[in-house]
């Protein structure tokens, strides 16, 4: 008798849908006979690399031949300097979804509970149910993290708690004190994860210093990202920072050569290049005003963004307007998988695609 390939899988993945990426423009402009299309779906950084970053990589490109450095000497090392940490206390990983994947296949055992807000990134609940823990889910309040509704989730059998800040579709944060005042409620045997990913464009008085708990030993893992502000998204390289025993035991299951040398290199460059940095937030910041003003002159609601996305509410069927869009050359994200029907999920672009999203918007709402 033919044995079904369903049978034999690990019973946790199968209530799991997989994740469903977009087509690349060209297959889509090829499908719908437009041109120049751009892409505001994802949440990348619209410019691209540094010149010095480029300029490192097509130096290390005839070392190709090599593996990479399978512990990240160089690249820790300086990070361990920017942060004011131990070397020991960063961790590498292939984009954030590979160091979330790490702290649960070391931390959760089954049976083990999850807070988990929602809606948020939607890696969390896929990782920990594939793990075997049990998910409790805690939903947003006003489009921010709830974060004393999380606080009352946890129980005795709750072994980490996510906090995206920015979170990831609705780019709002949680403030200071109310970290602080959460903080004071997480019991000894629960480990807080801070996903900090779009953390340049959101920092300010009001924006909470997490490394300071890892600098104080607290149970915490703070994760941050090469992909966003230093437009390095499609090398994927992320980091954590946490205490020197943490890592050591997410070190004992990572993968020898998980961040790729180019990577590595242009990683380092990046961090070598802060004007990058300043100017591609400036940008950002430039656009995402421009952008609520136009929404407010279309008569749209949207949540308080501190990140390079914003969460419209377009008010009608977000996939009919996203299937609209698509014919007008504008590539944005329908929230309809969140729950949210009527709500796109739309990267800042350059002021050009601004503007070509903010025409198309309104072409498309009959405004």
């Amino acid at each position: 008798m033919h044995t079904q390939w369903e049978s034999l899988a690990n019973e946790h993945i199968l209530g799991i849908a997989p994740y469903e990426p977009g087509k690349p423009i060209e297959e889509l402009e090829r499908e719908l006979g437009i041109h120049d299309a751009i892409k505001l779906a994802s949440n990348e950084n619209p410019l691209p690399p540094s010149d010095r970053v480029q300029r490192a990589v097509i130096a290390a490109l005839h070392q190709l031949n090599r593996y990479p450095d399978g512990s990240g000497f160089y690249l820790r090392q300086a990070l361990a300097k920017k942060h004011g940490v131990m070397a020991e206390q960063v961790i590498l990983g292939n984009g954030s979804n590979d160091l979330i994947e790490l702290l649960v296949r070391t931390f959760l055992r089954p049976g083990d509970e999850a807070v988990v807000p929602h809606p948020s990134f939607v890696v969390y609940p896929m990782i920990v149910q594939a793990a075997g823990g049990v998910r409790v889910m805690v939903m947003l309040k006003d489009y921010r993290l709830d974060l004393e509704a999380m606080a009352r989730a946890i129980t005795p059998l709750t072994k980490i708690v996510f906090i995206a800040n920015p979170n990831n579709p609705t780019a709002t944060i949680v403030t200071a004190s109310e970290v602080e005042h959460f903080m004071a409620r997480v019991p000894a045997h629960t480990i807080v994860v801070f996903d900090e990913a779009y953390i340049e464009f959101a920092l300010g008085p009001d924006f909470p210093d997490t490394l300071n708990y890892v600098k104080q030993g607290r149970k915490v893992i703070v994760l941050r990202t090469f992909s966003k502000a230093t437009s390095l998204a499609g090398l994927r390289v992320g980091y954590g920072l946490a205490d020197p025993d943490a890592t050591a035991l997410m070190n004992r299951i990572r993968q020898p050569f998980n961040v790729n040398s180019i990577g590595q290199v242009a990683a380092l460059a990046a961090l070598e290049d802060e004007a990058h940095v300043l100017e591609c937030v400036r940008m950002i910041d430039a656009g995402r005003h421009f952008l609520l003003d136009e929404f407010n002159a279309l008569g749209l609601k949207f949540a308080p963004s501190r990140a390079n996305f914003i969460l419209v509410d377009v008010g009608r069927s977000a996939n009919d307007i996203y299937q609209k869009l698509l014919h007008e050359g504008v590539i944005v994200r329908p929230m309809t998988p969140f729950g949210m029907e009527t709500a796109l999920r739309i990267t800042v672009g350059t002021p050009e695609e601004n503007r070509k999203l903010a025409k198309a918007l309104r072409k498309v709402l009959g405004r």
